[in-house]
């Protein structure tokens, strides 16, 4: 696959580093208070003037978190609950898709309301080709089930999303994770990812593994942004093609806060950091095959 040059959307080499911060109106809700507690600074950068001046206003737009799971529950109610359901916009759902979860995973989501769909194939990536099939929203939004994403911030990027009339965002969290959120190891591996990434595809996205994602369903209707790796590998692959095929005018990327993982860990970070490495030349010569069907079975 080529680089995106600039006349069709992509970037310059000046302008691959640069980043959006969005402003994120302060509802009351006792996540966000445990989050100022910890001295998290939350940066503002109000939206400009259109559909939507008033930030009480309800979205006229049906929007639906997507979570991939595997045996998360010590955070998975907290993460549901982190996203507001205020009445910020007229209809918000949860659908999970379990990976087999051994532990309370899949009782506690349902608990909260959430659609639960039981994926048997293995895959983060294969459990998003599901979730992307099946979401009833409009608009989808993506996280991990670790509170390691802000789920506070979720109104405020879906705002951005309309607002500037845009097909997807995609959210950094190089530049505002917290202390003990990305350890040495992580770190480093996010780095030689993210710079190798920006290298082979010149297209101006900082974090190459981010897992929240904000976009509008109908971007599936071009099979050629739908992605196919059924593991890892798809975060950086959707951003690839949601960067190539969506254009610079109608993605973007925001910086939000990242926090400490709350529960164990599922990925094997040496095997899934040389799958990612591997996935990023491989993919730039076109050799991306596709192993199971978008959706679910």
């Amino acid at each position: 696959m080529d680089p995106i040059p600039p006349h069709l959307g992509g970037n310059s080499a000046d302008s691959m580093a640069m980043c959006m911060v969005l402003d994120i109106p302060g509802s009351a809700t006792a996540f966000q208070e445990r989050v100022h507690r910890a001295g998290v600074r939350i940066v503002q950068n109000g939206l400009a003037g259109g559909r939507f001046d008033k930030m009480s206003e309800t979205l006229p737009v049906h929007v639906t978190v997507v979570i991939p799971t595997r045996n998360e529950e010590e955070a998975i109610v907290d993460t549901i609950r982190s996203v507001p359901s205020d009445g910020w916009c007229e209809k918000i759902d949860f659908l999970i898709v379990d990976g087999n979860s051994t532990d309370r995973t899949r009782e506690l989501a349902e608990g909260e309301g959430a659609t639960v769909y039981l994926e048997p194939r293995k895959g983060y990536g294969r459990a998003y080709k599901t979730g992307f099939a099946m979401a009833p929203g409009d608009v989808i939004v993506t996280m991990d089930a670790d509170c390691t994403y802000p789920g506070e911030e979720v109104p405020g990027l879906v705002r951005k999303l309309l607002e500037e009339d845009l097909e997807w965002i995609t959210c950094d969290r190089l530049r505002r994770a917290e202390e003990g959120a990305m350890p040495g190891l992580h770190g480093f591996g996010n780095w030689v990812l993210s710079t190798t990434a920006s290298m082979l595809y010149w297209y101006g996205v900082h974090d190459s593994q981010s897992g929240m994602w904000v976009f509008r369903k109908s971007i599936f209707v071009d099979e050629r942004v739908r992605p196919k790796h059924d593991g890892m590998p798809l975060s950086q692959e959707f951003k690839i093609r949601a960067r190539r095929y969506l254009g610079k005018n109608k993605t973007a990327e925001v910086s939000v806060p990242y926090r400490p993982r709350v529960g164990e860990a599922e990925i094997n970070t040496w095997g899934d950091g040389l799958l990612n490495l591997r996935f990023l030349f491989t993919h730039r010569l076109g050799l991306t095959r596709q192993v199971t069907p978008w959706g679910p079975e």
